[in-house]
């Protein structure tokens, strides 16, 4: 350590004039590079850095615990308010105080007699500049520096003699941001950084048990988090502590509490879930089978099969399991539910039919021949519906039916499938491994990307990661997809995605494992656990009786443990390898949970090693040990939830730095949140709140347009949080092409702004023609989720050209006063956005909702009359009104995250 200061020439900073050495700190430089010194019992709390979480830097808590995590070194947490005395940092060797402004007398203290006993500290910001005069003096005393002055503009950050930090790259220390000047107040403490500016004044100051950092660590907007991550783990590595040598067993990425004391009321370490949320016997399990006659494994995510596909009155089959020519009673809810289909069924064929010709103007002969057949096809159908509920009161079942299925099917056939209809929106479709794999070069798997480009798709989420097995040739992961050796699919499919205008998302499973079925298909034995988990089987979760594999009814498959560092490191490593390699647009995250589960039937996953370990570690408790009827059940679901959570967290963080533009989204079921977190602990809802993903794909699979409309509800749950895209998921396999169509323009009439198909593999010619026809493959459509603005100015015009439309018709049933008010504050409203999306900046953004927020709040007054005779219609506007402000309050990340737009 120094001991003592060459005092040789003075500088002045600000009013501050101060002596210190200019002479190269190759000692102090190597001792925090490199020192590393034996471990001995005084010290067996080392492996624990402790960090205080203050009033002042909990709204930046997410980034800074985030980049904490980055570092791979195991931390836990203080509450300021708990931190009164010396014996409340007993048990942490060194403290990290991230921009805690605030220190009173009584924490002075006790941070004073606990560095007396041999703790070490790390400041950073303005740590302690807020506190009482007399609590200042004292802390500059302890710090040995304190913060002087913020820099006015940003300056770049130097450590003196980089050309001696060999074990380091010395760039990685070096940044421009906008910092402040660290004045030292002890003879001992020295500059180990400077600022590049006049003078060269200090940026980090060095003493015996001190490092203070001149910048507010871990805030979005000040510095890379790769910056702040390299400067904590240089620093910490001057007290001993690194990945390698902390005293501790294998831990979870989660930031746990240092004390008892800092957990919350009652004591309860992960307050995820309410009270309520603890199983009941007697509650009743979620259905999530198939139909019988449905043997498939659907992907993305299909470990269990969605709730999509259970087994209703609408799935029983195109006649509700009654055989056409039966005489069988409609039942009352039969009757009803029938009903209730053709009647959707026919109002959706007029949204689609309208938005056909307002956007076809003026309409072609061979169109007004489509047109007319169109209006004969639904007038029929609507006289057909009153026909069908007259049988049934004649209790003519046979003939009722019949009468229903006539007209359903001569909707179906007649759709307004002859031109385009699509908006601006995301068209997905994921391309899965089989359909890969049976492409054996870039010339074959052109074919595919010439079939889903002229079906309109503009996104593609291509199978990157399967079951462990990376389709590309990988340096990090330990074998490529046998069936795609000899050629790189990824590096083929990036480069035509591109050539036709359409993104390539990267999807890639990311804790399940090992897949029974991709074993089959490999000629593995049927419990192989796959190229990772077989080399690495600790890396693994089971359930109580060790078992790695689910008890899925389709293909089983092995999870590998989010609690583990290790695998936290392998996957982010592999993820790394796929942004830096490849010019992917995206990474979807699929399998991004834990097993589904059973707990009250004792069907739970989730235990290994590391979070056996911690868990005890946190609670006395070993997890194994308890059931759902155990006090601390709670805490452990919770604490699944915060690894799962975690990773999203770090994931994210670490791309977006990598690649500010790529686009992060999951896979995820649309079960309700409550038995979500309970059987499968994914928590999609936080990671929209913290703004971890860009984009929801809700797995909402369905046979028929009825069974989507129930699933998707989640979609437009106006409680959710808006700082991330939810588009559903649509299957293909086994449904009829018309029901597919009248699914999209379902889709299309929600406040939803797109949609991804599952999967190219069930893409056929004839579905393939009729996508074509009604979505646009013009390249001038905006991406929701790139040009958000750009994407509510033109949906919001696609709307005025159907109320053009129908008031060039007389069909508008608006009066004069309604209808002038519409069209004055719709040009407001158009200019308002025509603006945003020109020059996004905040205030733009805020005129723009304004006249949103006006315009929504009037507009079911202006359509009262018109909603009397087309109520289904004004509703579809309402929902594509309500698109434009999520879009909006989208975009709005993007402002507030680019410094030049938020004025």
């Amino acid at each position: 350590m120094l001991r003592k200061i060459q005092w040789d020439k003075a500088t002045t900073w600000g009013r501050k004039t101060l002596i210190f050495s200019s002479k190269p700190l190759l000692s102090l430089v190597s001792s925090l590079i490199a020192s590393s010194f034996l471990i001995t019992p005084s010290h067996a709390l080392l492996g624990k850095v402790g960090v205080i979480k203050s009033p002042e830097n909990q709204q930046q808590w997410t980034s800074i615990r985030n980049r904490l995590l980055a570092t791979g070194i195991q931390f836990c947490f203080i509450e300021a308010e708990n931190w009164k005395t010396a014996e409340d940092l007993r048990n942490v060797r060194t403290l990290f105080l991230p921009n805690v402004e605030t220190i009173d007398g009584q924490q002075a203290q006790a941070l004073e007699t606990w560095v007396k006993g041999g703790g070490n500290l790390i400041v950073s910001g303005p740590t302690g500049n807020l506190s009482e005069s007399a609590v200042k003096d004292q802390l500059r005393a302890l710090f040995g520096a304190y913060w002087g002055f913020s820099n006015s503009d940003p300056s770049t950050i130097r450590v003196e003699q980089t050309s001696q930090l060999s074990l380091i790259n010395p760039e990685s220390l070096s940044d421009t941001l906008i910092g402040g000047v660290v004045i030292p107040s002890s003879i001992t403490a020295q500059p180990l950084a400077v600022w590049l500016t006049e003078n060269k004044p200090p940026a980090v100051i060095i003493d015996d048990q001190t490092i203070f950092l001149g910048w507010r660590w871990g805030v979005n907007g000040v510095t890379s988090a790769i910056f702040d991550v390299t400067w904590l783990k240089t620093v910490l590595n001057r007290y001993g502590i690194n990945e390698g040598n902390q005293l501790v067993a294998e831990r979870s990425v989660d930031i746990p509490p240092c004390n008892l004391l800092d957990l919350n009321p009652p004591q309860q370490p992960f307050p995820i879930l309410p009270p309520a949320y603890i199983p009941k016997p007697e509650e009743p399990e979620i259905e999530t089978g198939p139909e019988p006659s449905i043997e498939i494994e659907l992907s993305p995510d299909s470990s269990v099969p969605s709730p999509t596909l259970v087994s209703d009155r609408r799935s029983q089959g195109s006649n509700y399991g009654v055989a056409q020519n039966s005489v069988a009673v409609i039942s009352p809810q039969q009757a009803q539910t029938m009903s209730e289909e053709l009647s959707n069924l026919i109002v959706r064929f007029e949204s689609t039919l309208l938005a056909a010709q307002a956007h076809s103007q003026p309409i072609s002969n061979e169109n007004q021949f489509a047109l007319r057949k169109s209006e004969e096809v639904v007038n029929q159908a609507k006289i057909s519906l009153q026909n069908f509920e007259r049988l049934l009161n004649q209790r003519q079942y046979d003939q009722a039916r019949q009468l229903w299925l006539k007209a359903r099917r001569s909707l179906w056939d007649n759709y307004p499938t002859d031109r385009p209809v699509a908006q601006a929106e995301v068209r997905a479709m994921w391309l899965d491994r089989g359909t890969i794999v049976k492409t054996r070069s870039e010339a074959e798997l052109a074919v595919l990307f010439d079939r889903m480009a002229e079906a309109g798709i503009n996104t593609v989420f291509m199978e990157t990661i399967n079951a462990s097995y990376p389709i590309y040739p990988s340096q990090v992961a330990p074998e490529q997809n046998p069936l795609t050796k000899g050629w790189d699919p990824l590096k083929a499919a990036v480069k035509l995605a591109h050539e036709r205008n359409m993104e390539l998302h990267a999807w890639v499973w990311v804790f399940a494992a090992a897949n029974q079925g991709h074993n089959k298909v490999l000629e593995q034995p049927e419990d192989y656990l796959g190229p990772v988990l077989s080399r690495h089987p600790d890396w693994g979760i089971t359930d109580k009786k060790g078992n790695h594999f689910d008890r899925g009814p389709q293909f089983k498959k092995a999870f590998l443990d989010p609690a583990n560092p290790r695998v936290q490191k392998y996957l982010l490593s592999l993820f790394d390898e796929i942004v830096r390699n490849y010019d992917v647009d995206g990474i979807q995250f699929d399998y991004i949970r834990y097993p589904f589960q059973q707990p009250q039937n004792d069907q739970t996953f989730g235990y290994s090693k590391s979070s056996r370990y911690l868990f005890k570690e946190i609670t006395g408790v070993d997890p194994i040990e308890i059931s759902p009827s155990h006090p601390l059940w709670n805490q452990w679901t919770g604490f699944r939830i915060r690894q799962i959570d975690s990773f999203v967290a770090t994931a994210s963080t670490y791309l977006k730095e990598i690649n500010p533009e790529l686009i992060i989204s999951a896979s995820v079921f649309p079960i309700e949140q409550r038995d979500r977190l309970f059987r499968l602990q994914q928590n999609w809802e936080e990671w929209m709140e913290q703004e971890w993903v860009d984009m929801i794909v809700l797995m909402t699979y369905a046979l028929d347009t009825g069974n989507l409309e129930e699933r998707i509800k989640l979609a437009f749950d106006d409680s959710l949080p808006r700082s991330a895209l939810v588009i559903p998921g649509l299957r293909l396999l086994k449904v009829p092409d018309p029901v597919t169509i009248d699914q999209l323009q379902f889709v299309r009439n929600m406040p939803i702004s797109g949609f991804s198909l599952f999967a190219t593999e069930n893409l056929t010619p004839s579905l393939q023609t009729l996508l074509s026809r009604i979505q646009s493959t013009k390249t001038t459509q905006p991406l929701p989720y790139r040009q958000p603005f750009e994407t509510a100015l033109s949906r919001y015009q696609s709307l005025q050209k159907e109320w053009t439309f129908l008031a060039n018709k007389e069909q508008l049933k608006l009066d004069k006063n309604s209808l002038k008010k519409i069209d004055d504050q719709g040009k407001q409203l158009e200019a308002a956005l025509e603006k945003l999306a020109a020059e996004p900046s905040t205030n733009n953004l805020k005129l723009a909702q304004q006249y949103l927020r006006q315009f929504q709040q009037q507009f079911p007054n202006w359509m009262r009359n018109h909603k009397q005779v087309y109520s289904y219609q004004v509703q579809v506007w309402e929902n594509r009104l309500e698109t434009l402000n999520k879009l909006l309050a989208y975009g709005e990340k993007k402002i507030t995250n680019n410094p030049k737009t938020r004025n």
